[in-house]
């Protein structure tokens, strides 16, 4: 009898021995027509880690994370996926019908196979936003509301869900609804054409109920850190005083707040700008990082000398299309209006049409229409073939050195389309000047007397 309860106990005791908690994923997977030799994980934009594949194009990895939001990315597919210790997730996925054929199996899988869901309906709703951005504000809201709600009756009807996931993306639902009422003001002023529009005092209020400082949430939420960094955005270029809206921040920002907001705001930092030393002042305050700082005290003075009436930089012996060679000395004597352009630029080809009408409308007037191509050297073909396949009309030239030729370092160029409007005695009338199919451009033109 002695011996028997020993038995037992011994049982006992290993049968309720807890099972040591895994404190890492495992991530593997199966990969139909792959375009590339890794799958890579981020956080954010940091890269968490690249999965190899192996021969049979499978991966198999551990990921020691945090619980939350990641992004799987493969070639130039992505997918949005949510990871936690103690997951043990297969997927699979056809790179044809990348979005369509992603499917997640084991532990942990239900979350993700709803984010792909969630996805696939967003992309089979079909939304134009464009028509959506266009309508009035009652029905904007409403349209908006029901979105929201379609949203959070997928989310409550899926079963298996995480209460920790399901938490997650309530909050995440309600932050992406928010940004899209956040967007309302910029865009529907653009889609509707009302220049000076405004929305109502209940529409602007709704956003009192979001909290703008919750570093929880802004380091595991894309959309909230999205919706954080708008919202300052448009805080700051909205304000006739922004050097109060940089106090407040530098006051009661959190520090990854800050930096971000620093490196998204740099780019507003142009020739403009009105408020071009506030804002220096503000990011340089906002920013730990002494590289960046150097790098946008070089910006910042670069751009000082962009002002109206300034000499312009120039461009030497850039190739033409046409044969030869050409430089902005060789147009003096005309108003040159230089757009700044590439054949992968997909913004720069939708103002092609709109530009052939202007330079139509003022194709004898003293005027030169310059389109100068940022392409590298080994595209050359691809500029030289699109220019004569989309009948590009005014001068075509291609930089000598892509982004790193000297005018485009020299009007501090980061990003295209740019247009530039010199005067013709070479001086800087608008060293970021409207786009063709702004009704702004014409307007100048007109008050030029070009």
């Amino acid at each position: 009898m002695k011996k028997l309860f020993i038995v037992c106990l011994v049982t006992l005791i290993f049968a309720c021995k807890e099972e040591p908690k895994m404190d890492y994923t495992l991530f593997s997977g199966q990969i139909e027509n792959p375009t590339a030799q890794v799958i890579s994980i981020y956080n954010g934009r940091d890269k968490v880690k690249d999965l190899p594949l192996n021969e049979s194009n499978s991966f198999s990895d551990t990921l020691r994370i945090e619980p939350g939001y990641y992004t799987l990315s493969h070639g130039r597919e992505s997918s949005s996926i949510f990871l936690a210790p103690g997951y043990d997730i297969k997927v699979t996925l056809n790179t044809k019908e990348f979005d369509e054929t992603i499917s997640y199996s084991g532990k942990g899988s239900e979350n993700n196979n709803y984010l792909a869901a969630k996805y696939m309906a967003n992309e089979n709703a079909n939304l134009d936003y464009t028509k959506v951005f266009a309508l009035e504000e009652d029905e904007f809201l409403s349209k908006m509301n029901a979105l929201k709600n379609d949203k959070l009756k997928m989310l409550n009807n899926t079963a298996g869900l995480s209460e920790a996931f399901k938490t997650q993306e309530k909050k995440n639902i309600e932050y992406e609804y928010f940004s899209d009422l956040q967007n309302y003001w910029s865009y529907h002023s653009y889609y509707a054409k009302k220049e000076e529009f405004t929305p109502s005092e209940d529409f602007i209020q709704k956003f009192n109920s979001i909290d703008f400082n919750n570093q929880e949430d802004y380091a595991s939420l894309d959309s909230y850190k999205r919706l954080v960094q708008n919202y300052y955005n448009n805080k700051i270029s909205k304000s006739d005083n922004p050097s109060e809206v940089f106090k407040d921040i530098n006051s009661n920002g959190f520090p990854q707040l800050k930096e971000d907001l620093a490196n998204s705001l740099r780019y507003n930092i142009g020739p403009n700008n009105e408020h071009n030393e506030t804002l220096y002042k503000g990011l340089m305050a906002m920013s730990s990082n002494e590289k960046f700082k150097e790098d946008i005290t070089k910006k910042y003075n670069k751009v000082k000398t962009l002002a109206k009436g300034m000499p312009s930089p120039e461009f030497v012996e850039y190739e033409n299309h046409k044969g030869g060679t050409t430089s902005l000395k060789d147009l003096k004597g005309k108003y040159v209006y230089v757009d700044v352009w590439a054949t992968w630029c997909g913004p720069c080809i939708r103002e092609i049409p709109s530009l052939k009408k202007v330079e139509e409308e003022f194709h004898d007037k003293n005027i030169a229409f310059v389109s100068t191509s940022i392409d590298k050297a080994k595209y050359h073909n691809t500029w030289v073939e699109m220019v004569k396949n989309k009948n590009l009309g005014g001068i075509q030239l291609m930089a000598d050195n892509d982004w790193n030729s000297q005018f485009v370092k020299d009007y501090a160029i980061e990003g295209i389309p740019r247009f530039i409007l010199i005067d013709p005695e070479g001086n800087i009338v608008s060293a970021d000047a409207p786009r063709p199919s702004d009704p702004k451009l014409i307007k100048i033109f007109k008050e030029l007397k070009i």
